[in-house]
């Protein structure tokens, strides 16, 4: 069964009120987004979570998003916000995955790979998808051509993350677009990930109406929406609801 993360709290409350549902991670952004939080902010929702598990009781693990931090930014959130995942939106180096996984042993760090737009790609085939440094994909791709461009993308953090998410490309946020990417493209990225021992986490444009879709076609281990279920920009409980049930109680 695919993992649900729910990204871009912003209050204690909200987080209090999905603590029955099962919900596998929730996420904060750290970087330039309207759901932008501060470290001290982030660090209130997740004593909410200390606090279920001070008492036995489950909570989802925590999502730090962020996109080229540097190295003192990464050290002074962690002082506040005892994140349990890093998130890398941008275009982090294999060696800043690899500084992050060193310096916090027992936080994952997930590396996200930004892919074309859905009303981008025309023809039979989709693309593969954007070079982690940040430029497009120049073209359409076949299966062997696609297989190949993504191990040559994805090899060199192999050693040095968890996880890699698939989101649509944003060109002013790199993601978070609300949009969904060509879903065509997942394959090549799932078989390196299995492959490689690692997890695969498909964002973009996801809601309770299409993850379904999603999951049966393709299987991800992990999906990750935040706009999905908001309403005019606030999350929305009912929304959440509906997208984690669609996840966890599939027929």
């Amino acid at each position: 069964m695919s993992h649900v993360k729910i990204c871009g709290l912003q209050q204690p409350a909200m987080v209090e009120a999905i603590m029955h549902l099962p919900i596998d991670y929730i996420g904060f952004v750290f970087a330039k987004s309207k759901r932008q939080v501060t470290s001290i902010q982030a660090g209130l929702m997740i004593e909410v979570l200390e606090g279920r598990r001070a008492i036995g009781l489950p909570a989802p693990l925590s999502v730090g998003v962020f996109v080229n931090p540097s190295q003192a930014e990464l050290l002074s959130i962690m002082k506040e916000a005892k994140l349990d995942v890093i998130q890398l939106h941008g275009q982090e180096s294999p060696e800043l995955c690899r500084w992050a996984k060193d310096m916090f042993p027992r936080v994952e760090v997930w590396k996200v790979v930004s892919v074309v737009a859905l009303e981008q790609v025309s023809g039979s085939h989709a693309a593969v998808g954007m070079e982690i440094s940040g430029k497009p994909a120049a073209n359409i791709m076949d299966s062997t051509v696609a297989n190949s461009r993504v191990s040559d993308l994805l090899q060199p953090y192999q050693a040095s993350v968890d996880a890699f998410l698939l989101d649509t490309f944003d060109p002013v946020y790199g993601g978070g677009s609300g949009k969904t990417f060509a879903w065509e493209a997942i394959p090549p990225y799932q078989a390196w990930c299995r492959e490689a021992g690692l997890k695969l986490i498909v964002a973009g444009g996801l809601v309770a109406d299409n993850v379904r879709e999603l999951l049966d076609a393709y299987e991800p281990d992990g999906v990750d929406v935040s706009s999905g279920v908001e309403t005019n920009g606030v999350k929305d409980i009912d929304q959440i609801i509906r997208f984690v049930e669609r996840v966890k109680h599939r027929d």
